[in-house]
C-alpha cells in the first residue's frame, strides 16, 4: 500500500465494531424489506440517490451542516462533532443532485449551504487549505493524527470540486443565491496552493504551524490526487506551473504503465500496484466535477483510464482468485473503506486486488456506474432486490460487507457515501461533470497542465 493511503486513512483505524439492527428512516417510514416488489431500473436508481442523499442531510452536523466524518447506527454520538473536510466537498456536490432530484427544496438547500459556508469562512484554515477534520462547533482543527493538525490540502481540493460547482449553479440565481455562488468563489480562490510546493516543482499533502513539512507526503500519481493539481493550476491568485504536475505527479513520464489485468491496460502505476490497479475510489474522488470523457494530456486518455479500472476489480471479483464466497458479477467492489478484522471486529483497509480481505464496499461498484453501466446495474438489483433487508439501512448502503464470514458493519463514512449520488447523476446526466466543467478557470487549468477535452470543446 502506497504511503497517502496508508496514512489518509490512518486516523480511522480506531473505530470500534456494530451490530445493531437498522431503525426505520428519518420520515417514519419502514425500510424496504426483499419481500416487496423488485424495484425497476430507474426505480433502483432514484431509491439509492434518495437514501444516500440523507447522510448529507439527515445526518449533517446540527452547527456547520457540514458533513460528519462518520455515522454508527448503534452509536450516533460517536464522532458526533467531527466534520470532514473532503466528505464535505462531496455533501456539497451531493444536495446540488438533491435540488435537481426534488429530494429538497432549493430555498432550503440555499439556507442549509450557506451555513455552511459561513462556517467553512471562519474555520481554521492554514495558507488557505482547512485541516482534513474540524470541531463542527467552533471550526477549529481536530488532528487527523500526531503531527497532522495544519493544512490538508487533497481533501481541500475536494472541498473546492464541490465550491466550484456551487459557484456556478447558482452564480445566475435571486440575489440570496448570488450571494452564495460568491462567497464559494472567495472561498476556493483563497486556498494557497503554490505555498504548498515548498518551492519544489511539486505539491505537498500537508502543512502544519506546529510541525512544518514533516510529513513531507509529495503528491506523486498514481492514486486520487490529480484533482489537486488541476485545481492548483486553475487558480488565480496562487497558480502553480505545470512542471510541478510533470515533474511530481507524472514523474516525468514514469507514471505511464505498460501492463495489463484481464486484457484491460492499467495505463497507469498505480502507486504501490505495480502492473495492477489500486483502490476504486481513485476513480472517483477527482472525478466528480473533472470529467473524464473525452479527457486526454500526454500520458492517458481519462476515460479509459477509469473503464479500464472499474473493469479490472470487476474480473477480478468474478474470477475470485482469493475463493471468497459470494464474490460474482453481481457482488463486486473493491475499495478503500470499513472492513473486517480477523477477529470480526470492524476495523479499516484499502481493498483491492493485491490487498483483498473478502470485503465487499457498495460505493465501488456504485460510485463507478459512469464506467461501467451494466456491471454497476446488477450489483445495484442484487443491493436492494436481493439484500435490501441485510445491506441497506438509514441513509443507503452500508459502507462495508462479506457474505464470505456473513458480516456487514452497519456504518457510514462521509468519503464513501458522498460519491455515490454524484456519480450516479453524472451517469444519468452528466450534471456535475458539466456544472464543474464550465469554470472558465478549471479550463484554464486543465490546460496550462497540456489538457483537452472533446467533450467541452477545449
Amino acid at each position: 500500500m502506497n504511503k497517502s493511503i496508508s496514512f489518509f486513512w490512518v486516523g480511522l483505524l480506531f473505530c470500534c465494531c456494530s451490530s445493531s439492527t437498522p431503525s426505520e428512516s428519518s420520515t417514519g417510514t419502514p425500510l424496504p424489506t426483499t419481500s416487496q416488489t423488485p424495484l425497476t431500473d430507474t426505480e433502483l436508481l432514484d431509491k439509492v440517490q434518495r437514501d444516500s442523499f440523507k447522510y448529507f442531510w439527515d445526518m449533517a452536523h446540527p452547527v456547520s451542516k457540514l458533513a460528519r466524518e462518520r455515522y454508527l447506527v448503534d452509536d450516533p454520538n460517536y464522532d458526533a462533532n467531527i466534520v470532514t473536510t473532503g466528505g464535505s466537498g462531496f455533501g456539497l456536490m451531493t444536495i446540488l443532485v438533491g435540488i435537481e432530484r426534488g429530494f429538497v427544496q432549493r430555498s432550503e438547500a440555499v439556507s442549509r449551504l450557506t451555513t455552511a459556508l459561513n462556517f467553512l469562512e471562519t474555520a481554521d484554515r492554514f495558507h488557505g487549505a482547512w485541516p482534513h477534520w474540524m470541531d463542527g462547533i467552533t471550526g477549529n482543527v481536530i488532528p487527523f493524527g500526531n503531527v497532522d493538525n495544519g493544512g490538508d490540502l487533497v481533501e481541500t481540493a475536494f472541498l473546492c470540486q464541490g465550491l466550484i460547482c456551487i459557484r456556478e449553479y447558482f452564480k445566475n440565481g435571486s440575489s440570496t443565491e448570488q450571494a452564495l455562488a460568491q462567497k464559494a468563489d472567495l472561498l476556493w480562490k483563497g486556498v494557497e496552493w503554490n505555498w504548498y510546493t515548498k518551492g519544489e516543482n511539486a505539491l505537498y499533502w500537508h502543512w502544519s504551524p506546529n510541525y512544518g513539512w514533516q510529513m513531507n507526503f509529495k503528491l506523486e500519481g498514481y492514486n486520487e490526487c490529480l484533482l489537486t493539481y488541476v485545481m492548483a493550476a486553475a487558480s488565480p491568485d496562487y497558480t502553480v506551473p505545470a512542471t510541478a504536475y510533470h515533474q511530481a505527479w507524472a514523474r516525468n513520464g514514469q507514471i505511464v504503465n505498460s501492463a495489463s489485468q484481464y486484457g484491460y491496460p492499467v495505463i497507469f502505476n498505480h502507486n504501490g500496484a505495480n502492473g495492477n490497479v489500486g483502490p476504486l475510489f481513485w476513480a472517483h474522488y477527482s472525478y466528480l466535477g473533472l470529467d473524464p470523457r473525452g479527457l486526454t494530456d500526454q500520458y492517458a486518455n481519462y476515460w479509459n483510464l477509469n473503464v479500464n479500472h472499474s473493469k479490472i476489480i470487476n474480473k477480478y471479483c468474478i474470477a475470485n482468485p482469493q475463493g471468497w464466497d459470494g464474490y460474482s458479477e453481481k457482488c463486486w467492489g473493491l475499495t478503500a473503506s470499513y472492513s473486517r478484522n480477523n477477529d470480526g471486529s470492524t476495523g479499516y483497509s484499502a481493498h483491492q486486488p493485491n490487498n483483498d480481505l473478502g470485503v465487499i464496499s457498495p460505493t465501488a461498484a456504485l460510485s463507478s456506474f459512469p464506467y461501467t453501466p451494466d456491471e454497476s446495474f446488477k450489483f445495484l438489483r442484487y443491493l436492494y432486490n436481493e439484500k435490501r433487508d441485510r445491506y441497506v439501512g438509514v441513509a443507503g448502503p452500508y459502507d462495508a460487507f462479506s457474505p464470505h464470514h456473513d458480516w456487514v458493519t452497519k456504518r457510514y463514512l462521509a468519503i464513501d457515501q458522498g460519491t455515490i449520488v454524484p456519480m450516479i447523476e453524472n451517469y444519468r446526466t452528466g450534471f456535475l461533470w458539466n456544472l464543474f466543467m464550465q469554470a472558465p478557470e478549471v479550463q484554464s487549468g486543465l490546460q496550462t497542465l497540456g489538457f483537452t477535452s472533446t467533450q467541452h470543446g477545449f
